[in-house]
């Protein structure tokens, strides 16, 4: 998998505006590359597209490989891509032995992104091996320079995207297209080829995120990269947190993103926009939440029935027959949570792996087997009913949806959601238990747990319940990125499309995001915008239609139909203990306020 550098779009973009003409103001700079990139855009061209592949979709069946055959802007192009997708990168030289190489690490992908600049497309050799790759994998080149080359590439029937500019711009640009971050509309002005005539060139769809500078949407970009990292860097010096990730997405781009930090205070690890977090409760509505509105789309589930219609355990029980409607709400009347590992006994946990102590809940910590099926769950099912019909946030609550999830789904909902919404997304860092599949320096550390674990979390949930059942419940579980959280918050504003895909219809979106609660102002699975202006939840200007949910961890993400926009914080505020600085110092509203501030300001 390809590890972009710690450079975002959006610090790329304001590198460029600080190195055009010393002499400009900075708004002068901006406005300079804005320009540039729209130029660049205008000389890019789409060719070999009437089936459509570009933009790409059913991103869950692709493996996907980038080639670069001669490309000095290959690690910023490499670097949106991998915005979209996991991609690996490779680089070959235009030799028979490298090619051959080259076809040998990449069999077993079946989407090759190829980069030609230069002269390399005069190379028969090159030309031999993507005609060889384009028997068996689909193929999509990417080239820059003068547009004459393309007489190289008559022979060639795969889509391409052209670029007369070669700069990072138009790496930026093309790598986007790609995957429909951005819409190409140009067309060849001179006569090629008979393949490639004038007036040639497709017209693409931009169906994915796109990234830009806070003026492409028509707000100023220090009205926005100032107050938030003034706030940031106040919760830094107060330790609420070490560090953190804020994105802001608006009309369909990132317009900001910015990390602070580091990972913990000895700061030897600075925070990166693209490290994964604990998610927390954001797990809610990230994977428990999906997971019922595609069940309850397909009339697997009917939230009016019980709890007891779906899960035979619950039938003896007094949640037998609670509707999942009140569940999903909040308002069934479950406690708010058990500390179930203030219960475990001598034994339950070893410091070996075995047979019959195999539930990994941290580095050298290994729980008894089925403990979650054999005392956990039973206990939740026997716990009491305290206020049936009035809103308690309760962890319960989705405990008992991930188990009705998975017995209308047929498949553990970590499967389920990989299959049906990450992978497909995009959302490629997103899941439960990232160490087995990330290296444990990508991932933030939590809590340094002296209570039950004995040891600094770093890739295993924090939640202590989420851990003893294996990482997985319907409550905690789930890590991502900034990135993946934006395309998850998109594809909700975009009422259930993305990528040129339908995941929900858009009654089903609006079902659950909207006010479904008579005792509260919630929605199905959501959080949502408080009514009473004096609780300023989750912020004083968010507005009435905005929904979400924060993470225990310092996690948030809150989408704003109305003003189409997503923001999101993450943070480690329980690192190295569990501290509410972070609430005292109101750091999160504060940002999200300055956000809509910065949204009236414009540019004026």
């Amino acid at each position: 998998m390809y590890i972009p550098k710690p450079f975002s779009a959006f610090i790329i973009l304001l590198i460029l505006a600080f190195q055009a003409c010393a002499q400009n103001t900075h708004q002068e700079n901006i406005q300079q590359v804005l320009a540039q990139k729209k130029q660049s855009l205008s000389q890019t061209i789409a060719l070999n597209n009437q089936t459509g592949i570009i933009p790409i979709k059913g991103l869950g069946d692709l493996k996907i490989a980038s080639l670069d055959l001669g490309f000095n802007e290959a690690d910023r192009f490499n670097t949106m891509l991998s915005r979209y997708a996991s991609i690996d990168a490779y680089h070959a030289e235009g030799n028979l032995a490298s090619l051959q190489l080259l076809s040998e690490q990449i069999k077993f992908h079946n989407l090759l992104i190829i980069q030609l600049a230069k002269d390399v497309a005069a190379s028969q050799n090159i030309l031999d091996f993507i005609k060889n790759e384009m028997a068996g994998k689909q193929v999509i080149i990417c080239g820059f320079g003068s547009p004459q080359k393309l007489s190289l590439l008559d022979a060639l029937p795969v889509p391409i995207i052209w670029s007369t500019d070669t700069g990072a711009i138009a790496a930026q640009n093309s790598a986007s297209a790609v995957f429909g971050g951005i819409a190409i509309t140009g067309k060849l002005t001179t006569n090629i080829s008979p393949r490639f005539p004038a007036g040639s060139g497709f017209t693409t769809m931009k169906t994915r995120l796109g990234y830009d500078l806070p003026e492409s949407v028509g707000i100023k970009s220090e009205y926005l990269t100032d107050p938030i990292g003034n706030i940031v860097r106040e919760a830094i010096a107060e330790q609420a947190t070490p560090g953190a990730v804020v994105m802001v997405i608006k009309n369909g781009t990132v317009i900001f993103e910015e990390a602070y930090g580091f990972h913990t205070y000895e700061k030897q690890r600075p925070t990166l926009v693209s490290d994964i977090f604990d998610m927390a409760s954001i797990s809610k509505i990230t994977a428990t939440t999906p997971s019922v509105m595609r069940l309850y789309e397909e009339k697997k589930i009917d939230l009016n029935q019980t709890i007891g219609h779906y899960l035979f355990q619950a039938r003896q029980t007094n949640k037998s027959n609670i509707k999942l409607r009140d569940v999903m709400l909040h308002q069934a009347g479950f406690v708010p949570y058990i500390p179930f590992y203030k219960n475990l006994k001598p034994g339950d946990v070893s410091s070996d792996s075995s047979a019959t102590h195999n539930v990994k809940v941290a580095d050298g910590r290994f729980l008894l087997s089925d403990y979650y099926r054999n005392v956990m769950w039973p206990e939740m099912l026997k716990s009491k009913l305290e206020t049936p019909g009035k809103y308690v946030y309760s962890d319960i609550s989705m405990y008992v949806m991930k188990e009705v999830v998975e017995q209308q789904a047929s498949e553990p909902i970590e499967n389920y959601v990989q299959e049906q919404f990450y992978r497909p997304l995009g959302m490629y860092k997103t899941g439960y238990n990232p160490r087995l599949r990330f290296a444990k320096e990508e991932i933030v550390p939590t809590e340094r747990d002296t209570y039950f674990r004995d040891t600094l979390l770093q890739g295993y949930v924090h939640d202590q319940g989420a851990a003893m059942a294996n990482g997985v419940a319907g409550h905690a579980g789930i890590f991502s990125t900034a990135n993946d959280l934006a395309i998850y918050g998109q594809l909700l504003l975009n009422k259930g499309t993305y990528g040129g895909e339908v995941y929900f219809a858009p009654k089903i979106v609006e079902e659950f995001t909207s006010k479904q609660s008579t005792v509260s102002r919630r929605g199905l699975g959501f959080d949502r915008k408080d009514p009473d202006a004096s609780k300023a939840y989750p912020s004083t200007l968010a507005s009435a239609s905005t929904f979400g949910h924060t993470g225990y961890t310092g996690t948030c993400i809150w989408i704003d139909p109305k003003h189409q926009l997503t923001y999101i914080f993450l943070s480690n505020r329980v690192h190295p203990t569990v501290t509410d600085k972070l609430y005292n110092l109101n750091i999160r509203p504060r940002i999200q306020d300055a956000i809509y501030e910065a949204i009236a300001k414009g540019l004026e």
